[in-house]
Formats: C-alpha cells, sequence, structure tokens
C-alpha cells in the first residue's frame, strides 16, 4: 500500500524537464564538490600558517607578521594574528561541514529522483 502511495507523489514529467532536473541535480552537486573542496584547501593553509606562526608565538610574541585583508596588506603581530586566523580556520571548517551535510542531503534527492523517473545519463557516442 505504501508503494502505490509513494508512485502516486511522483508528478509525471516530461522528458526534456527529466533531462533538464537531471543536469541541473548535478550540476549542484558538483558545484557544491567543488566548494567543498576549494574551501578544505583553504583551510589546510591555514593549518600550515598556523604551524609556522606558532613557533614565532612562543619565540618571539611580538614579532612583527603581515596579513591580507581585504586586499590590503597590514603589519600585525604574531600574537594577534594566531587567534585571528584560528577563528577563521574554525569557520571554514563549520561551512564545510554545513556544505557536506547539503551535498549528502542533494545527493539523496538525486538518487530519489533517478529512482523515482528511471533517469540516467545519455551516452553521447
Amino acid at each position: 500500500m505504501s508503494t502505490s502511495k509513494a508512485k502516486s507523489k511522483v508528478q509525471p514529467l516530461t522528458d526534456q524537464e527529466i533531462q533538464q532536473t537531471y543536469s541541473r541535480l548535478q550540476n549542484e552537486l558538483q558545484s557544491l564538490a567543488g566548494k567543498i573542496g576549494e574551501l578544505e584547501s583553504e583551510a589546510e593553509e591555514h593549518g600550515l600558517v598556523l604551524s609556522t606562526l606558532n613557533e614565532a608565538l612562543q619565540v618571539e610574541p611580538g614579532r612583527k607578521c603581515f596579513r591580507l585583508i581585504g586586499g590590503v596588506l597590514v603589519e600585525r603581530t604574531v600574537k594577534d594574528v594566531v587567534p585571528a586566523l584560528q577563528t577563521n580556520r574554525e569557520g571554514i571548517r563549520k561551512v564545510i561541514a554545513n556544505l557536506a551535510e547539503q551535498y549528502t542531503t542533494k545527493e539523496r534527492d538525486f538518487d530519489t529522483f533517478k529512482r523515482d523517473y528511471n533517469a540516467r545519463p545519455i551516452s553521447r557516442a
């Protein structure tokens, strides 16, 4: 009984609408994956910079360093920059986790769509 209800919820779409929806969902997944990859590399860069600055923080906390903020290079001390970088890295990690959750949800929706409409990629030979 539940299978007939589930199938009745699927709205009939034309072949063209199915193809457009399939492409749109696929593009959204690729876009999310690209953004996640970009942010992961940015978080990794933050980690590398932090590891270097943490060494300097222990030896010479008043040492000057430069930071790019909104396209402007500003001079700060290591003790001022390290907490800001740690906060930024944590923020990036939270965004990555949020995007990964969105990706999982979108992937589930895409799989449901493919199953409901028996959709699969068109081979262009």
